[in-house]
């Protein structure tokens, strides 16, 4: 589990395999082309290694990008989706 603390003084917490599992980058979630069609890579079990951080860094003033223990590290985690995590992750 990671947790985050905003600059509002409150902390919300995320489960690291749903954080892996929603990774927002192209391969993983998919982009749309102008007529809506999703194109995304093939999809993969994760192994045990894929769900560890094995380092992170912020992005600008907007997001933080992970690096998975499997080497991953295409996805851009917006503050704004990491707070949607956030809240998948307490109504659980």
């Amino acid at each position: 589990m990671v947790a985050f603390s905003w600059e509002d003084g409150s902390v919300g917490y995320v489960v690291l395999d749903l954080l892996r599992k929603s990774c927002p980058c192209a391969f993983c979630s998919g982009e749309k082309d102008v007529f809506g069609n999703i194109y995304k890579g093939d999809t993969k079990s994760l192994s045990k290694e894929a769900a560890k951080i094995s380092s992170f860094s912020f992005v600008g003033r907007y997001g933080i990008k992970f690096v998975w223990g499997d080497g991953h590290s295409d996805g851009i985690y917006t503050f704004e989706f990491l707070k949607h995590l956030i809240n998948i992750n307490e109504k659980k």
